[in-house]
């Protein structure tokens, strides 16, 4: 693998996902950004996700790349942007970057490991 980044970390960079349990994860990328070309030649990718609210909560998962769609079909990215934005911000988002959604790909993965962590309990210790 030619990684650019000359033997740095993992690369880390904020996207969009989806999930529905007993299916893929799916991420939407750049076709020509490094996130992609690394996915692809490494044929799997890991994700983390973390509730930004108190009790903190994240989970990670981990597998292989089970396909790649290029083009994105139109539906997925309308899917992907009402799961982020409310409807109408959502319809102009997608409106105004109609040019640049092109450039974009869906990379599929079959969970393999989860990691999760519910700070739930630990929270509740302090409330009172």
């Amino acid at each position: 693998m030619n990684d650019p980044r000359d033997k740095g970390g993992p690369l880390l960079v904020p996207l969009w996902y989806s999930y529905r349990p007993g299916g893929p994860v799916t991420i939407e990328t750049g076709r020509k950004t490094l996130k992609a070309r690394l996915v692809r030649e490494a044929g799997r990718f890991s994700l983390c996700v973390q509730d930004e609210s108190a009790p903190y909560r994240y989970v990670s998962v981990e597998g292989p790349v089970v396909g790649v769609e290029d083009p994105v079909p139109p539906a997925e990215h309308e899917a992907l942007a009402h799961r982020y934005l409310d409807a109408d911000t959502a319809t102009a988002y997608l409106a105004a970057n109609q040019g640049q959604l092109v450039d974009d790909i869906l990379i599929r993965m079959r969970p393999e490991r989860w990691r999760t962590a519910d700070f739930s309990a630990f929270a509740a210790e302090f409330d009172g």
